[in-house]
């Protein structure tokens, strides 16, 4: 009898082919091809930065805690922690069945290893004060203490313990970032810097790392050793790197990717009206700025910098060039985070023509007219609306005695050049929340942070972020701490913000489970395909 039905399958199959009818088979692979506007550095949690990287690591790894379809916190690598009275000890559980992709345990070990590599000065992380929340890891990273006295430790293979220098209310959120995954040393110690390479990376998340093809494709696999593996609906996932936003909407029309992260926003109407409800605009805890070089002469005169940022308006920028898909940003933190009120500049609410007066008399006070102009030199990475939104500015400040010329780079090079703390004047950048907290805006411009581009270096903010970590442990007065220090932040110029971020995706109607959320965060292993 089973002889006869395979007779029929064969039969019933050739003659559907014959037919010209196309048989896909119970067992076809579902792929989801997801575009992003920019290529991968690394998949080196530790040596990454950008949200592009974030959402490929996210997928192949797995840390204590994770974020699921609403960016809600949810258990990860542990199932579950406990947290002291005083709020500075953790206590995670890892969940038994949490394996490598190669079926070795993942073990509490793992994290030590991982959070000591993090912090060891010879890693170079950029993101290695992420963890300074927990006792020593500072020290460590300054070359002023040793691994061992950080206060993470192994209890058994099962349970690790995380010691605080003082109550961190944004400490669980700040474990879903991608530079506090768990890395396998036994693979890193066996292969070295090879331990990265397709074939090679051994991780503990949904997905594994099959192919990657630069400025091609990055092409994931699901895991089979991955702990809820019989819940994840996508096979692969190719992240497809596409910078040129226009040529991404022609792709996505042709069906070669299934979503996008961003969109040309000179072309937004016109979106809206072809692919109706895939378009995905919201608010987005983020922070579109300009970084300026702070200790580099002319740029070093908080006056200065004061008046370039006065005589940018903003609102012409979200309304002409971001099609009121961006909002005029002027604090370092946006708003939309619960008891936390941001510190706006001081000129917020002055009418923008007001504004150029005021920059106009800074700058000729400061010899700078449009006979003897100042020379500026904006740096971007590419896209329509970066390269349009400084286009802007330039056209903005000619008049006052300001000659600016543009700089392009590709992203992944704008932003390897800023994190070398390459020699330049100004540069786009952005902010995108780690955590739903004030301190990952202000934390960037903090002396010891990677991520502080500008090279802000003020005694008098460092002291007022220390005031307000020191009363973590009572809410309300950590906020208005911190709400003080942006003060100084913003008051210095220290960074130039510009625009609060809309999330802008555009996301084909046979995806599910591509939930909206104000972090953008959208793990494969909650996609499915029709």
């Amino acid at each position: 009898m089973l002889k006869n039905m395979l007779k029929a399958t064969v039969f019933a199959t050739t003659m559907a082919v014959a037919a010209g009818a196309f048989y896909t088979p119970a067992f076809a692979e579902v792929v989801y091809n997801r575009g992003t506007a920019a290529e991968s550095e690394s998949v080196d949690p530790h040596k990454t930065s950008t949200v592009y990287e974030a959402n490929v690591l996210r997928d192949l790894f797995q840390g204590l805690v994770m974020q699921d379809e609403k960016a809600n916190i949810i258990p990860g690598a542990a199932e579950s922690w406990t947290v002291s009275d005083d709020g500075t000890v953790y206590t995670f559980k890892l969940r038994k069945d949490g394996m490598w992709s190669d079926g070795s345990p993942v073990t509490a070990d793992d994290f030590v290893y991982a959070f000591h590599r993090l912090e060891d000065p010879a890693t170079g992380a950029e993101y290695a004060s992420m963890l300074y929340p927990i006792k020593n890891a500072e020290e460590v990273n300054t070359k002023k203490g040793k691994p061992e006295d950080m206060g993470v430790k192994a209890i058994d293979a099962g349970t690790l313990e995380v010691t605080l220098k003082a109550p961190t209310p944004y400490f669980l959120e700040m474990l879903t970032h991608q530079a506090t995954y768990p890395v396998s040393k036994a693979s890193i110690e066996k292969l070295g810097a090879d331990w990265i390479k397709p074939g090679n990376l051994v991780s503990n998340g949904a997905y594994t790392l099959a192919e990657w093809v630069p400025n091609d494709h990055m092409k994931l696999v699901k895991n089979p050793k991955f702990w809820d593996a019989a819940s994840v609906k996508i096979d692969t996932v190719n992240y497809i790197p596409t910078e040129d936003r226009s040529s991404a909407m022609k792709r996505f029309e042709a069906g070669e990717l299934d979503s996008y992260d961003d969109l040309p926003t000179e072309q937004l109407a016109d979106l809206k009206t072809k692919f109706g409800a895939q378009i995905h605009v919201g608010p987005y805890l983020g922070t579109y700025y300009y970084a300026i070089k702070t200790d580099k002469a002319p740029w070093n005169n908080p006056e200065l910098r004061t008046a370039i940022s006065m005589a940018i308006d903003r609102d012409f920028i979200a309304e002409k060039v971001w099609q009121n898909s961006m909002l005029p940003g002027y604090s370092m933190v946006p708003p939309g985070i619960e008891g936390y009120t941001p510190a706006m500049a001081k000129y917020a609410d002055m009418p923008q023509i007001d504004r150029e007066d005021a920059a106009k008399k800074i700058l000729e006070k400061l010899g700078y007219t449009p006979e003897h102009p100042l020379k500026m030199e904006i740096r971007y990475n590419t896209s329509e609306n970066h390269k349009n939104t400084a286009v802007a500015i330039q056209e903005q400040l000619k008049p006052l005695g300001v000659d600016v010329t543009l700089l392009n780079t590709d992203t992944k090079t704008h932003y390897s050049f800023l994190e070398q703390k390459g020699d330049y004047d100004v540069a786009r950048a952005a902010w995108i929340a780690d955590y739903k907290d004030p301190e990952t805006f202000l934390g960037i411009s903090r002396k010891a942070s990677g991520n502080n581009y500008s090279d802000y270096n003020s005694p008098q903010y460092e002291a007022a972020m220390d005031k307000a970590a020191a009363a973590g442990g009572k809410p309300e007065e950590r906020m208005k701490e911190l709400s003080e220090a942006e003060r100084i932040l913003i008051d210095d110029v220290g960074q130039i913000p510009l625009l609060y971020y809309s999330y802008h995706d555009i996301v084909s109607s046979k995806l599910h489970g591509f939930v909206d959320n104000v972090m953008d965060v959208h793990p494969s292993r909650f996609v499915s395909k029709d």
